[in-house]
C-alpha cells in the first residue's frame, strides 16, 4: 500500500492536496522552487485546520498528527 506521496508545487491547488493526503495519514512531501511559498502553503494549511477544529471536525491532537 502506498503512504508516502509527493506534491510538486505549493500553490492553491498543491497544498491543498498536499493537506488531504496528510489527513488521510499519508507522508507528504511538499515542493516547490520557492520556499516562500512552501512557508505559505504549510501556513495555509495550518490555518484551514484551524477551521476544521473549528466547526469541530479535527481536534487539536489531530492537527498535530496532521
Amino acid at each position: 500500500m502506498i503512504k508516502n506521496i509527493s506534491v510538486i508545487g505549493a500553490g492553491t491547488m498543491g497544498n491543498g492536496i498536499a493537506h488531504v493526503f496528510a489527513q488521510h495519514h499519508f507522508n507528504v512531501i511538499l515542493i516547490d522552487i520557492s520556499a516562500a511559498q512552501l512557508e505559505k502553503a504549510i501556513s495555509t494549511i495550518s490555518k484551514n485546520l484551524d477551521r476544521q477544529i473549528a466547526k469541530e471536525l479535527i481536534n487539536e491532537n489531530q492537527k498535530k498528527i496532521i
